[in-house]
């Protein structure tokens, strides 16, 4: 175990794997944090469709296109929507879209899936007179949800976005598929240099683990914060 440490220590200061595993950490936070931020902008709205009302033929329409979303996005696997957009949609449309990019896009639509579905019960939990009061002020039905609704729900709902959270972060770990440098593929690229993976590998579950804990202890300390302010309220 001693000499593949030293093999591995060699490669990661002398044969720039220090550098290419900094950049693999970035990619994969940039992924895993704006993918989030899609998947709660685009969640959040297929949410308030999915719970409005459908008394007339245009709320029908929409709520058959959110259903829609959610079915094909969930019900397919990631590493087949990469694909999908980087081989087949961009290429279509006739765009050049960095890999980079393109996962960003590809894990924030499919988490905007995952988050419609808890942003939803998250709004069902809200008691109901607090939209009958909104409209009784005036507000529209997406102003009374997205001013009153919407953010009771997001505190109802935070640790369940603290988990789609670290989902995205291990998921990230497919992005090789599209040559996306992430931290898994950093890690494999140290290996091969000497086709020595055990002291790689074990540092690259130890990485996850630690950015996993940073998340768990991040959520928690809002949820405190959230407490606390409902009880001073």
């Amino acid at each position: 175990m001693e000499a593949k440490w030293r093999v591995f220590v060699r490669s990661f200061i002398e044969y720039g794997g220090a550098e290419t595993v900094l950049t693999g950490l970035k990619n994969t936070v940039l992924i895993a944090v704006f993918g989030l931020l899609i998947g709660i902008f685009i969640g959040t709205i297929i949410a308030v469709i999915k719970v409005m009302p459908r008394e007339n033929k245009v709320a029908r329409v929409f709520g058959f296109l959110g259903d829609l979303y959610v079915t094909v996005f969930r019900g397919t696997p990631i590493v087949v929507q990469l694909l999908i957009f980087y081989y087949i949609l961009f290429p279509a449309m006739g765009l050049r879209i960095d890999s980079l990019v393109v996962a960003i896009v590809t894990f924030g639509m499919n988490s905007g899936a995952y988050v419609a579905e808890i942003m939803r019960g998250g709004i069902q939990s809200i008691d109901k007179g607090q939209f009958e009061a909104g409209r009784a002020l005036g507000l529209s039905y997406g102003a009374t949800m997205l001013r009153i609704v919407v953010p009771q729900a997001i505190k109802n709902i935070l640790p369940t976005l603290g988990n789609e959270f670290i989902a995205l972060v291990k998921d990230t770990s497919v992005v090789g598929f599209i040559a996306t440098l992430d931290l898994t593929q950093a890690f494999k690229r140290i290996g091969s240099q000497n086709y020595e993976f055990i002291i790689p590998y074990l540092l690259l579950a130890a990485i996850y683990l630690v950015i996993v804990l940073i998340i768990t202890g991040i959520v928690k300390l809002l949820e405190r914060r959230l407490s606390k302010s409902d009880r001073r309220n």
